[in-house]
């Protein structure tokens, strides 16, 4: 699998779509801000490509030990092909000395799309990741955060939004 800088690509629109696909408007960053962000030392935006195939997207943030997989995205026409699981093992392999952690939307029982959370979960639950016992709310709306390696530490992954957002960000964070 090839990655590739979202900054530097060619092909923005197709990461574009990828992106607003996968995810609700009231989840998503601006676009045009998360190409800025990623010329930060502790973001990265990156684009994986089987030969000269799309597949899929990741965008995180290292910061102090932790790297935060704020969006992760499969093309829809790529799904079931091992490409999501081969994108975590290179972030895996990219940030081998912190502890990984992602947030995805609960699996409520009252949720109109329980299904695809469901199975969004048990993906990541297959891939290494452990339940937290935490939530979070973040830009009004809540998830459930997992960890793929370590411990986590309510205190320490507030300061890490802290210090991302310089301040402007504070997630609510409690227990299940």
């Amino acid at each position: 699998m090839n990655v590739e800088k979202v900054f530097k690509s060619k092909r923005k629109n197709e990461i574009k779509q990828i992106y607003e696909a996968a995810f609700p408007k009231a989840e998503r960053m601006p676009f045009p801000l998360m190409l800025i962000m990623s010329c930060l030392w502790h973001t990265e935006f990156l684009a994986y490509y089987d030969e000269d195939v799309l597949c899929g997207i990741a965008y995180m943030a290292s910061l102090r030990k932790q790297t935060f997989i704020m969006f992760l995205a499969v093309d829809e026409k790529q799904r079931s092909k091992g490409y999501g699981s081969q994108i975590l093992k290179e972030i895996q392999e990219r940030a081998a000395a912190n502890k990984v952690l992602v947030s995805i939307e609960p699996c409520d029982e009252l949720a109109v799309n329980r299904v695809q959370r469901e199975k969004r979960k048990q993906f990541y639950l297959r891939n290494g990741y452990a339940e937290t016992g935490y939530m979070m709310k973040l830009s009004g709306q809540i998830q459930e955060i997992l960890i793929q390696s370590g411990e986590f530490n309510k205190r320490q992954f507030i300061l890490f939004f802290m210090l991302y957002s310089c301040g402007t960000v504070i997630p609510k964070i409690w227990q299940k």
